[in-house]
């Protein structure tokens, strides 16, 4: 019988604390316990799900820790994460996986130097309405996604666009596997001091066209994607973890030179309904015991990180252009948070 993996959670604030609730359910992983720099909430956690309050990173090693959730600040992903790879663990690391790019390549160097597993816990990759929508797609032409949420007080160190709009440029690019040629977008602060609106339209070298709108501060929670392609369109509702393809029939409407009606056919396809994290965190595990790639690695999470940074270059060009001024906006820099100290009240 096959060991079981010991793992921790690195950061138990919102995020870390549903990695901990669901470790605690994977068949193969043991936790071993936490890390945070908050004494209180860090006790409070382990007394919820019955772990240990760990005193630091390293004692990690000491506990024959071999896997770890990162849940920390954005701004202190690429150094606490390349830390824990050079110790030898194998690390999953939350979105968006760095500051900037260049941390994130920081960050796949020291994974790959110490021959370490790196995931980027993009998690809804492992929604099962894009494990259906992956089977079907072809050659999409456009997508219209909406990603709204009421407002919490979670994510605030980083814009909209990494907090919310990644999952969905992460999932474009998978869907569609090109390169993107043109970018308009545009976004505002309404309640904090960063972006909580945005919106963007992504052309790809394919001609295949997105319009993407998340926002933090809307009256309703909608997770949704709607694509078109030659005769058909699929909506995938990913709080539901459903996908609705509707077509025009094989034989009939405008795919045949006659007068006839098309026949429209509806088609919910079977998906196998579970919650996201715990099928990303289960996969992080079998790569970590199998030391397969994982499904989002440093190069998948660096991409949709790329693509997101394009998209706030985007909204900055914008905002000059019709002289927004606002603290959000200026003299920010393109890309991800200006580095700064991390304090225990931020931990995700």
């Amino acid at each position: 019988m096959t060991a079981a993996t010991r793992v921790a959670v690195v950061g138990v604030g919102e995020f870390g604390r549903n990695h901990v609730r669901v470790w605690r359910e994977i068949e193969g992983a043991e936790l071993a316990g936490i890390v945070d720099t908050n004494a209180e909430r860090g006790a409070k956690v382990a007394a919820e799900f019955g772990t240990r309050v760990l005193p630091g990173l390293g004692a990690l090693a000491d506990e024959r820790v071999q896997a770890v959730s990162l849940a920390v600040p954005t701004v202190q992903h690429a150094r606490v994460a390349c830390q824990l790879l050079g110790a030898g663990h194998d690390v999953l690391v939350e979105k968006p996986m760095a500051a900037s790019l260049a941390e994130a390549d920081e960050l796949i160097a020291t994974a790959e130097r110490a021959g370490r597993i790196l995931q980027v816990g993009q998690v809804e990759r492992f929604n099962p309405a894009v494990a259906a929508a992956l089977k079907i797609v072809n050659r999409p032409m456009f997508f219209e996604v909406h990603r709204l949420g009421v407002f919490t007080p979670r994510s605030l160190d980083i814009d909209v666009v990494y907090d919310v709009m990644i999952h969905d440029l992460d999932i474009l690019l998978t869907l569609v596997k090109a390169d993107v040629i043109d970018l308009k977008a545009v976004g505002i602060p309404v309640i904090t001091d960063k972006v909580d609106i945005a919106q963007a339209r992504i052309e790809f070298s394919t001609g295949t066209v997105a319009n993407v709108t998340a926002s933090r501060v809307s009256t309703e929670r909608v997770r949704k994607m709607r694509f078109f392609q030659e005769h058909e369109y699929i909506s995938m509702d990913f709080a539901r973890q459903d996908v609705l393809r509707v077509r025009v029939k094989t034989g009939s409407g405008s795919a045949q030179a006659t007068d006839a009606q098309p026949e429209i056919g509806f088609e919910k396809l079977p998906t196998v309904p579970e919650e996201p994290l715990k099928t990303e965190l289960r996969s992080f595990l079998d790569s970590v015991r199998s030391r397969r790639v994982p499904l989002v690695d440093g190069a998948a999470g660096r991409h949709a990180l790329a693509l997101a940074d394009r998209v706030m270059e985007g909204i900055l060009d914008h905002a000059r252009r019709v002289q927004l001024t606002t603290r959000a906006l200026e003299a920010r820099p393109t890309g991800t948070p200006e580095a700064r100290p991390f304090t225990p009240q931020e931990t995700r």
